[in-house]
């Protein structure tokens, strides 16, 4: 009889849907494009996901045995965080690197900021960004595995389509969009991600907003770049941006993080805007072919100011003045 006189603070919200739950659909929509980087890469790219999830587990699993604290890998986050970065690998990444990078966004960026709910950027984007300052030759080497079973559309320098594209190369757009082409174990097939990215908006666990502002904002970009700087409005050339690199991955899966974004509806408006300057920015005029985790993170520092400005004004006393 005492639990039902327990009762917590308002307001009261009553949902089936659970953390756990949310984390379970998230890994499943992420399965098309992790299953056709398996068929991709071969079983080099099966491996590196695996060795990613089970360290992201094992590490959550120790954090919380050493600081005496509640388990709680039951949650499935770490899985996600684990299944996202392996999906940020090239598939012949050393398989120790996996093991570092959940080990700093697991522990370092999760973890020591108070674990799920509190922690200030995407923790498998800045185990990424980890790694690519410390080992930005590793990180950068797409080379196909021989035991590869997909048909890789290749490039004249042989780097990825969106490396060729910044070098003005043509490239396979079709090609593109299927995912026979170099890149990072989950971020090639178009295709593939955009099944997913349905699958969660159908169930309503993200939100249209960020992602299409974001993608709209870049593309908007990239079409005044080509437009000033080449004199044609350049469609093909936005084609490829926009299914090249990890755009697609980042919108749909990494800039929609419950814990990273804001939680005003402005807000979220300005922070895809935010998002897909800064892309433009990185990848238009940045040494690397490639901006989207960066931005990502940048923009996840910059959620605090951008929640800021776009809290609504109380009416009343102290409110907004007409």
């Amino acid at each position: 009889m005492n639990e039902f006189l327990h009762v917590s603070s308002n307001p009261h919200v009553r949902d089936q849907m659970t953390t756990d739950r949310i984390m379970k659909l998230v890994a499943a929509a992420l399965l098309p494009a992790s299953l056709f980087g398996i068929y991709n890469f071969g079983l080099r790219a099966l491996l590196i996901l695996a060795i990613s999830v089970a360290s992201s587990v094992f590490f959550e699993w120790l954090y919380d045995r050493l600081m005496h604290k509640p388990n709680t890998i039951r949650d499935f986050s770490a899985v996600v965080t684990g299944l996202l970065l392996g999906m940020n690998m090239p598939p012949m990444i050393a398989w120790w690197m996996p093991i570092l990078g959940s080990a700093f966004a697991i522990i370092i960026v999760k973890q020591l900021f108070g674990g799920l709910g509190q922690n200030i950027m995407n923790p498998a984007l800045a185990g990424r960004c980890f790694l690519m300052i410390s080992f930005a030759g590793a990180m950068t080497d797409f080379t196909v595995p021989s035991g590869a079973f997909g048909v890789i559309a290749d490039t004249v320098s042989g780097a990825t389509p969106l490396a060729a594209v910044k070098a003005g190369e043509s490239v396979n757009i079709l090609s593109m969009l299927v995912g026979n082409t170099r890149g990072t174990i989950g971020e090639t097939s178009a295709i593939a991600l955009l099944i997913g990215a349905v699958f969660l908006v159908a169930l309503k666990i993200i939100d249209l907003r960020i992602p299409l502002t974001y993608i709209g904002s870049f593309s908007i970009f990239v079409l005044l770049y080509r437009l000033i700087g080449a004199g044609t409005f350049d469609v093909g050339f936005l084609a490829a941006e926009l299914c090249g690199g990890g755009l697609m991955l980042g919108a749909w899966f990494m800039a929609t993080d419950y814990v990273t974004t804001p939680i005003t509806k402005k807000g979220q408006l300005l922070y895809g805007c935010v998002l897909g300057i800064l892309t433009g920015i990185f990848r238009l005029f940045g040494g690397s072919a490639e901006g989207v985790s960066y931005a990502i993170i940048f923009s996840n520092l910059l959620i605090p100011l951008i929640e800021r400005v776009t809290f609504p004004t109380a009416f009343g006393k102290g409110g907004k003045k007409e």
